[in-house]
């Protein structure tokens, strides 16, 4: 199996990743009523990932976990996805 395929897997998985955790943020602001659009979501998912934050630090005093979660997953997600387009195309 090209390597490639692989990290193109691994791409999409850190997306699917991204979706679950935007998703559990959305919840958790909805949740504290705070006003979040589930039609715009991915296009506000930065913002609502960063008003995570903030009420979190405002409640425990450090960054919830679904923060990191958000960061690490589309950093993955852009990492591999470009690994596997420069392997795609050296072949």
């Amino acid at each position: 199996m090209r390597t490639y395929f692989l990290l193109a897997v691994a791409a999409a998985l850190g997306v699917i990743w991204n979706i679950v955790t935007s998703l559990r943020i959305y919840s958790f602001l909805r949740g504290r009523d705070v006003p979040a659009s589930f039609l715009l979501l991915r296009m506000m998912a930065p913002k609502y990932a960063f008003q995570y934050k903030q009420l979190t630090m405002r409640e425990k005093g450090k960054p919830g976990p679904l923060f990191y979660h958000w960061i690490i997953s589309i950093n993955l997600a852009l990492v591999f996805a470009v690994a596997a387009l420069v392997g795609a195309l050296r072949s």
